[in-house]
């Protein structure tokens, strides 16, 4: 089966694990693993897990997380590796430090396995909630070398991303090992310190990275992202509200994820309308597919048969028609996508322009963190950005 991209090898999410809103839709385990994504054996693939301490004091690095998402998908939907076609991307999420979890368990939650499906990864995201716990970082590191289905190709990119405030040397998993683990499988690591930098050197946070080949970095993750309006941010939202209009929802999960997509959309604007504009230029990039509940998707993977669809679960417009008139629709739908996404690309582009020119260099300081240590390491193993 052709990739289904996503910031992502099978999908078994912990899909009812948080306090969602009173309208948010549940799904049975059966039903995550109806959708769970595959990717063509000859795609190169970014794996980036994101380990966050969801105690007390770190309210401001969710919110930073929340804020930043679409655009550090953005940047790496930019990626290319060597002269082959764009790499795919999978994300992963962990929660650790939170007296909620499970002390057996080391106060340690896997929200999400690796997944390219970005709107779960945004709705799991905005679940988190924080609470006073025990922050174990070698502990986390090392669930997610044990569990986590990590590349193994050449040029597959492995990345861990584990930001937090209390000493790195906690709790009964060394770090040292888990970084001695990480570099066998090819793995680096890269510590996000949430405080004063030197604070972070003497605390461990720095050596944990380099014992790992990774990237150390301190951030205040108190100081709010700065989103820089353009004078094209309407236009692109405009072109959100008809790119939804070509989704062709089917299957049982049909309905559900076309909500979820929905639902997304408002959570991305709660950030305001310009972290809804790098949603939307999310939305049109190669990293946003949803074969398994949108017919326009689905229709170009190799296994797709018009037979097999249960007309029960075919939206309104649909129902009672031919296999050809089903075909013809989805076409024109098709090309009404292209024709948005090409669309969006062109504003984006104008947007960047005018945005680059407003920055400064620590506005959004995880996104900068990120972004600067994907870059640097991906250029080890062949990655270009356009």
């Amino acid at each position: 089966m052709k990739t289904v991209t996503l910031l992502m090898a099978g999908l078994t999410l912990v899909i009812n694990s948080f306090k969602t809103p009173d309208n948010e839709m549940y799904l049975s385990e059966e039903d995550v693993s109806s959708i769970i994504t595959t990717t063509e054996p000859d795609t190169n693939i970014i794996k980036v897990a994101l380990l966050l301490d969801t105690s007390n004091s770190m309210d401001g690095l969710i919110d930073q997380a929340k804020a930043q998402l679409w655009e550090l998908v953005n940047e790496l939907s930019y990626a290319k590796c060597g002269h082959k076609a764009r790499p795919s991307l999978q994300i992963a999420l962990y929660e650790y430090g939170n007296d909620g979890l499970n002390a057996k368990e080391g106060f340690i939650r896997q929200v999400s396995t690796f997944s390219n499906d970005l709107d779960e990864i945004s709705k799991h995201l905005f679940g988190l909630t924080t609470n006073g716990g025990n922050e174990y970082c070698g502990k986390v590191i090392q669930a997610s070398l044990d569990q986590l289905d990590w590349g193994k190709k050449e040029n597959d990119l492995n990345l861990i991303f584990i930001a937090g405030n209390e000493p790195f040397d906690q709790g009964p998993v060394r770090y040292q090992d888990a970084s001695l683990n990480a570099c066998e499988k090819d793995i680096t690591i890269n510590t996000i310190f949430c405080g004063n930098y030197n604070t972070g050197v003497q605390t461990h946070w720095k050596d944990g990275a380099e014992s790992a080949k990774g990237s150390y970095i301190a951030i205040n993750h108190d100081k709010r992202t700065v989103h820089i309006p353009s004078p094209y941010d309407q236009a692109i939202l405009e072109k959100n509200k008809a790119l939804n209009n070509t989704y062709v929802s089917y299957g049982r999960l049909g309905e559900v994820k076309k909500t979820s997509q929905g639902m997304q959309d408002t959570n991305a604007s709660e950030y305001g309308d310009v972290n809804a504009v790098k949603r939307t230029v999310s939305k049109s990039s190669h990293f946003y597919k949803n074969s398994s509940w949108d017919l326009v998707d689905a229709e170009e993977e190799e296994d797709f048969k018009y037979e097999d669809l249960d007309e029960s679960y075919l939206p309104t417009e649909l129902k009672g028609k031919s296999k050809s008139e089903i075909q013809s629709y989805i076409k024109t739908k098709r090309k009404e996508r292209e024709q948005v996404q090409k669309e969006i690309a062109q504003l984006n582009r104008q947007r960047l322009e005018y945005v680059a020119k407003q920055t400064k260099k620590d506005d959004n300081q995880l996104r900068n963190a990120m972004v600067e240590a994907i870059k640097n390491q991906a250029s080890k193993k062949n990655y270009t950005w356009e």
